[in-house]
């Protein structure tokens, strides 16, 4: 009788973490909402401040119904803002004219930091650190534009202008800039991009030379490339330690290109043929950024397929989960490739990105992915989404704790009662302090909850009160149903029972 309750109890223990490893609790699932030539949102510029929050729900909604836990905003694409800004004008992306607020006036990232809270979403805010003019022959510029008045930090390379990364005025203003949304928005982290020194146009050098002979710190004129280098470095050093000062439990992450170097040049390097790399032609080395704790995270954008010869996903994958230095590491895929007439026959159907994400849970240090872009969730491409439902987001998971930030921790939710009213359950609760979310569980009178069982979870919200629709109207004696708060960090509360 013993032996067979030890078997008993030994299979359900069996059960649970199959369950963990296959549908964790935790675990990066975020999508990108690109604002640059109004790629994701909103769909055209000028729409109606109504239309814009109609398509910012509705991409918010969708999100939550591909069990995703993050967006990453872009809020700064082009020395342009999509928030209420001191230091840049409004984006022409967002009303058709740079410089021109909404009207009748809202501001779009203290909306959708509001509209991620009800839905128990995190909010990333994602900049560019020195494209300044996305196309200088068509863009809206406004007068108060730093290209017009400051006009000295700028240089043109191809049909676009960028800050000039050898000036200290270029770093001075890009931390001025974060500072300034840290300390008015509640938001989770701050997101850069792959975008730092332009990728290379053919037969054309980054016009830098002026400001190399002003402020060479002591490198010579056969290494400027490494000053490019530090520049870079000394630009995300210093957004690091604005970050810290700040908001010490807001993230700093990075998505550089999916390739640190090839091994041709460096051992150190992964064993793929791209043609530009972040090390070499961005003068990114974002390896010296995870090792020296610059950054929090990094999700590498590996767009390509399992099995490509330049640039193999899986090659990659294991490379990054190697060269991880305790950085959190999420995948960067790429949802857009997804394509039944694609000329990779990888891309022609959703296994491919069902493979994708099977792989990286193998990796130690993988914590996750993160999806371009928001629009593909509308048109749910190849069947993407009940692929990845039936396969891997069966059930909801949270974001992971980020242990290089500052914790935050949350407290109890206070006073947490459930009411019944026909085929509906009404639940209320006070909030917590230091609570930006709340779980609300599920589970059998008198038994143990298991909170790292994601069955549990019945919902994931930002609200104090929640109503659910009743299968069985004995449920509410059947069950106990518990809640708990979550603070920014992602740090959980101790539960409590609704009464």
């Amino acid at each position: 009788m013993k032996r067979c309750i030890v078997l008993i109890q030994f299979a359900f223990l069996a059960t649970v973490i199959l369950y963990a490893g296959k549908y964790p609790k935790r675990e990066m699932r975020a999508v990108w909402i690109a604002t640059v030539a109004n790629i994701d949102w909103p769909s055209r510029a000028g729409l109606s401040t109504d239309m814009q929050q109609e398509e910012m729900i509705e991409l918010l909604d969708l999100a939550k119904e591909y069990h995703f836990n993050t967006v990453i905003f872009q809020i700064r694409p082009s020395t342009d803002a999509f928030y209420q800004s001191s230091f840049e004008p409004w984006s022409q992306w967002l009303t058709g004219e740079q410089g021109k607020a909404p009207d009748p006036f809202y501001d779009p990232l203290e909306f959708t930091i509001k509209e991620c809270r009800k839905r128990g979403l995190d909010i990333h805010v994602w900049m560019n650190p020195y494209r300044a003019v996305f196309d200088t022959a068509k863009s809206s510029i406004a007068e108060s534009n730093p290209v017009k008045t400051n006009p000295e930090w700028f240089v043109t390379y191809g049909s676009k202008a960028y800050f000039n990364p050898g000036l200290p005025e270029t770093r001075n203003h890009v931390c001025n800039v974060v500072a300034d949304i840290l300390r008015r928005y509640e938001i989770d982290a701050i997101h850069f991009d792959d975008y730092f020194y332009p990728y290379r146009i053919s037969g054309k050098d980054f016009p830098d030379q002026q400001a190399f002979e002003l402020y060479p710190r002591g490198f010579s004129t056969n290494e400027k490339e490494n000053w490019r280098r530090d520049n870079v470095d000394l630009i995300i050093k210093q957004l690091h330690d604005t970050i810290k000062a700040v908001a010490p439990y807001v993230e700093f992450g990075i998505s550089p290109f999916g390739v640190w170097r090839n091994n041709d040049k460096d051992p150190r390097g992964s064993a793929t043929k791209a043609g530009q790399t972040n090390y070499d032609d961005l003068y990114a080395d974002v390896l010296k950024w995870q090792q020296e704790g610059w950054i929090d995270y990094v999700t590498p954008q590996i767009y390509w397929p399992i099995g490509k010869k330049v640039a193999d996903y899986s090659v990659l994958v294991d490379w990054w989960d190697k060269n991880a230095f305790g950085c959190p590491l999420y995948i960067g895929h790429g949802l857009y490739r997804l394509d039944a007439k694609s000329g990779e026959k990888a891309w022609q159907k959703s296994k491919e990105m069902d493979k994708q994400v099977k792989l990286l849970r193998k990796y130690e240090n993988v914590e996750g992915s993160m999806f371009f872009s928001a629009k593909y969730m509308r048109t749910n491409p190849l069947g993407f989404k009940q692929r990845m439902q039936k396969k891997h987001y069966r059930y909801v998971a949270l974001p992971p704790k980020n242990k290089r930030v500052k914790q935050i921790m949350p407290e109890r939710p206070e006073n947490a009662q459930w009411d019944v009213n026909n085929d509906t359950i009404s639940l209320a609760w006070n909030a917590g302090e230091n609570n930006v979310g709340y779980i609300i569980y599920k589970c059998k009178k008198n038994k143990e909850l298991k909170l790292d069982d994601v069955r549990s979870i019945v919902a994931v919200t930002g609200d104090t009160e929640l109503k659910l629709k009743l299968d069985d109207q004995n449920s509410p004696y059947k069950y106990d149903y518990i809640i708990t708060g979550i603070s920014i960090t992602n740090n959980e509360s101790n539960g409590v029972i609704f009464r």
